[in-house]
């Protein structure tokens, strides 16, 4: 089994994230939903809507996806190898 590197999966998922904040406030903005109240709680200092507010959420749900990364990577990498090292035991005996 791979590695996971946290660079990789995190850039990856910053980038969903991202993408997927700009696509959710364009449709509040064109179907007047109140999709904004849940930006509102989720993200510190956000605001509806200003380009500043904009720009802060979007980096805000990048770094989001970047701390997943971070954070993901090493607990996959961890229990893959320990399993790899459980598995190879067992093939042994």
């Amino acid at each position: 089994m791979g590695r996971i590197y946290w660079r990789d999966l995190g850039l990856a998922t910053g980038s969903f994230l991202a993408v997927t904040y700009v696509f959710c406030v364009a449709y509040d903005l064109v179907f007047h939903q109140q999709m904004y109240e849940v930006w509102l709680k989720l993200l510190p200092g956000f605001t509806w809507i200003t380009v500043q507010s904009f720009v802060l959420g979007l980096l805000e749900v990048f770094a989001y996806g970047v701390y997943f990364g971070l954070v993901f990577a090493p607990l996959y990498n961890f229990f893959a190898m320990a399993s790899e090292k459980h598995n190879a035991h067992r093939s042994v005996t």
